[in-house]
C-alpha cells in the first residue's frame, strides 16, 4: 500500500484521472475495477471515480507495486489489460500466433505497447505463466520477425531454452517458411526459383535486387508455385529458401509482378484500383523440419501449423 497527500496542484482532479496520471501503466479498466474494488480509498473511505480531489485529501493504493513504475520498453505489458491473439498453438516452450496486418513485432521508437510481444508477455503474464520479478534475465521473446503490415505465423519462445534452440533451427533453415501472395500479372513459368543479390539502403529502409553479384549484396532464393489465375491478378506460394528483408515482395517486383497493395515496391496504379493500403502477403504455413537434434523442443519435429485461409483476409479479394 502507497500513500499520497493531495497538494494544491492536483486539487480538483477527479479521482479516476489522477490515478492514469499518477500511475500510467495501470490500465484504465483495470484502474475503474480498482475503484470499484475499495483498493482506492480516499481519507480511509472507498470513493467514486468522479470524486473531487482536495488539497489534504489522503490517498490509500492497495495496486501492486509494478504499477508504480514508469513506463520503459521492458515493462509495457502492464498497460495491456486484455491482449488480443490468435493463437495457432500453444505449449509449455513456445507460442505461435497469427498477426494481424498492421501490428508491429516489436516496439519502435513511436509505439512500445501496442505490439505482438508486448501482447504475448501480457498474456503470459496474466496466465501467471510468466512473471519478471521471478526471473534472473529471460523474458518471453519472439523467435523472429514479419513486417509490420504482413500477416502470419510468428513463433515466441516461452523459455530461454526454446529461444535458444529456435534461433539456431532458423539459422540452420530447418524450419520452412511458406507465404501466399496475391501478385500483379501471370508468372512464367508458373512455378520456379526466383534468385538475385539483394542489398538494403538503410537510409530509405528499402532493399534492391541484382542478377549479378554487387558489393555488400547477399543471395535472395524464393520458390514459388502460381495457385490460381483470375483477371490480372495470381495468388502465389512462396517457400523462403534464404530469409532476406523484404526478400518477397522486393523479388515479385524485380520479377515484373510487384505484390498488390504494396506501397513500396508495388504499383500505386493497381494499389488505388483495388483500394489496398498494404501488401497482400501471409505467412501462412510453418513446417518444423528438424534434421539435427532439437533438445527439449525435440517432440516438434515434423509437425506443420497452418492458418485457416478465412483468416487471410485478401484470398476474398474481389477482382475486377
Amino acid at each position: 500500500m502507497r500513500e499520497f497527500i493531495v497538494g494544491k496542484n492536483d486539487a480538483g482532479q477527479r479521482l479516476d484521472r489522477w490515478l492514469g496520471k499518477t500511475l500510467p501503466l495501470l490500465p484504465v479498466p483495470l484502474a475503474q475495477k480498482y475503484i470499484r474494488l475499495k483498493r482506492v480509498k480516499v481519507n480511509g473511505k472507498g470513493a467514486q471515480r468522479d470524486y473531487r480531489l482536495t488539497k489534504g485529501d489522503l490517498l490509500q493504493l492497495y495496486i501492486n507495486d509494478e504499477f508504480f513504475d514508469r513506463p520503459r520498453e521492458d515493462n509495457a505489458f502492464l498497460s495491456v489489460f486484455k491482449p488480443v491473439l490468435d493463437i495457432v498453438y500453444e505449449d509449455e516452450n513456445i507460442i505461435i500466433c497469427n498477426k494481424r496486418p498492421g501490428l508491429l513485432c516489436h516496439p519502435d521508437a513511436q509505439e512500445y505497447v501496442n505490439t505482438l510481444i508486448t501482447h504475448i508477455q501480457a498474456y503470459l503474464y496474466q496466465k501467471k505463466e510468466w512473471d519478471p520479478k521471478d526471473e534472473a534475465s529471460f523474458t518471453p521473446a519472439l523467435c523472429h520477425r514479419i513486417d509490420r503490415n504482413t500477416g502470419g505465423l510468428v513463433i515466441a519462445a516461452k523459455t530461454a531454452e526454446a529461444l535458444r534452440v529456435m534461433n539456431q533451427k532458423i539459422k540452420d533453415r530447418e524450419i520452412e517458411k511458406y507465404y501466399l501472395c496475391l501478385v500483379s500479372g501471370v508468372l512464367s513459368p508458373k512455378e520456379g526459383l526466383l534468385e538475385g543479390y539483394l542489398w538494403k539502403d538503410e537510409d530509405k529502409k528499402q532493399v534492391f535486387l541484382r542478377d549479378h553479384p554487387v558489393p555488400g549484396g547477399k543471395t535472395a532464393q524464393t520458390e514459388y508455385r502460381t495457385l490460381a489465375v483470375k483477371n490480372d491478378l495470381s495468388l502465389v506460394e512462396c517457400h523462403l529458401l534464404t530469409g532476406r528483408t523484404h526478400q518477397i515482395r522486393a523479388q515479385m517486383a524485380h520479377a515484373g509482378h510487384p505484390l498488390l497493395g504494396d506501397g513500396k515496391y508495388g504499383d500505386g496504379r493497381l494499389n488505388r484500383r483495388y483500394g489496398r493500403t498494404f501488401q497482400a502477403l501471409w505467412a501462412y504455413r510453418l513446417e518444423f523440419a528438424f534434421t539435427t537434434d532439437a533438445g527439449a523442443l525435440g517432440y516438434l519435429r515434423g509437425k506443420t501449423f497452418e492458418v485457416s485461409r478465412d483468416k487471410i483476409n485478401f484470398l476474398e479479394e474481389k477482382v475486377r
